[in-house]
């Protein structure tokens, strides 16, 4: 028999630019004491956790905790790329549905370094490499750069070129996110901005300009998940369930196309998965968080997700049906677009900003009556975890 697992307490600092930032240690204690000062909780009760992290030696997640206490429980260090914080909070969820433990911590963290991700094992195979081969053999016209500028930029001029999209609709992506990050405190950037910036910007990448783009960021958040039981006996009322969640890796289909490159396959069996199991429909969504690394990801996103039919992104970003007044809300943090991508870090903050609207303390940018929450997080490499979320 499984048991319901429930968040129970979250917190995050907010996202500084690198060389702004405290030590990472310092960012993750702050992260933690929150959440366990959120859920009403000591760290004794703690009986596990999960330490989420990709730029840093192998026990940073020991180190960041010991600032909290040392309670002698089980800690492990989970680096799943751009998707390591949603996989420690996959964990933690198995630990508690599985009955292994009934209060679990996951927390992540990222110190970034400045400019476009660059990889730092040149003696050894790349876990991209065959994703530098593929992209080789679908795009022999396209120059070299960064591999998210590559593979991201590619998929942009191909989701235009197949759908026949007005490639204003990424400009019109990034506008979207920069105006909800203005009711952020925690996002890097909360400035608005005009679509004629986004697509005026810099050319960093053919298909990409600088604004659609994601900035590294420097960060921590940390999510508390519960048994039943253990939210009974403890009397925590303010429950969000995780009533659902999935986690994919590639499958030959990823070599298909630059759309399938950049995990648009992936997402959407996930996404198919979690809606089965959680017995609902795509329209029963009220409020999405997605992983934005560049705005045309978050427009292949959100027909991956099935927030609307293939080819119908440009329509669903016409209509505004994807921000607040229209059929969903996606990114009201202002996604990783404005906050910025500390990888560790990502997919908890992500959580922690849907149990806020959930609960209804998201201020200003809160969505008003939101009962159902959708996550999306996605590492290439390659991994990608979608959770819904219900108010209990």
């Amino acid at each position: 028999m499984t048991s319901q697992a429930n968040v129970i307490g979250v917190s995050m600092v907010k996202f500084e630019k690198p060389g702004r930032n405290e030590p990472y240690e310092i960012m993750a204690s702050k992260a933690i004491t929150g959440a366990l000062r959120d859920a009403g909780i000591e760290y004794s009760d703690v009986q596990q956790v999960y330490a989420s992290y990709v730029y840093g030696d192998s026990t940073c997640g020991q180190t960041a905790l010991y600032q909290v206490g040392m309670t002698g429980i089980p800690i492990i260090n989970v680096n799943n790329n751009c998707s390591s914080g949603s996989t420690a909070l996959y964990m933690a969820r198995q630990a508690v549905e599985s009955g292994t433990a009934d209060c679990v911590l996951a927390f992540g963290f990222e110190e970034m370094q400045p400019g476009a991700l660059g990889e730092h094992w040149s003696d050894r195979t790349s876990p991209f490499q065959w994703i530098y081969n593929r992209f080789e053999q679908l795009n022999p016209e396209l120059p070299e750069g960064p591999v998210a500028l590559k593979v991201f930029g590619a998929a942009a001029i191909e989701y235009i070129e197949k759908y026949g999209a007005n490639p204003n609709i990424f400009g019109k992506v990034a506008v979207k996110s920069r105006n909800h990050a203005v009711n952020n405190p925690y996002s890097l950037f909360t400035k608005g901005l005009e679509l004629d910036d986004v697509m005026n910007s810099p050319v960093i990448y053919p298909g990409l300009t600088r604004y659609m783009a994601c900035p590294p960021t420097c960060g921590a958040a940390a999510v508390i998940v519960c048994s039943e039981s253990y939210a009974k006996k403890h009397n925590i009322k303010d429950i969000v369930k995780i009533i659902a969640q999935s986690m994919t890796t590639d499958t030959p289909d990823t070599h298909e196309d630059n759309l399938h490159l950049v995990g648009r396959s992936m997402t959407a069996r996930a996404a198919k998965l979690v809606y089965e199991k959680a017995g609902i429909n795509p329209e029963d969504v009220d409020v999405v968080e997605l992983h934005d690394c560049f705005t045309p990801n978050e427009v292949i996103t959100y027909e991956a997700l099935a927030l609307c039919g293939e080819g119908e992104a440009e329509k669903l970003i016409n209509d505004k049906d994807n921000t607040y007044g229209g059929k969903y809300v996606v990114n009201p943090s202002g996604g990783l677009m404005s906050k910025g991508h500390p990888l560790g870090a990502t997919g908890l903050a992500q959580c922690t900003e849907l149990v806020w609207h959930l609960r209804g303390t998201a201020g200003n940018r809160q969505v008003e009556g939101a009962r159902t929450a959708l996550q999306h997080n996605l590492g290439l490499g390659g991994a990608c975890v979608v959770t819904l979320y219900q108010k209990a």
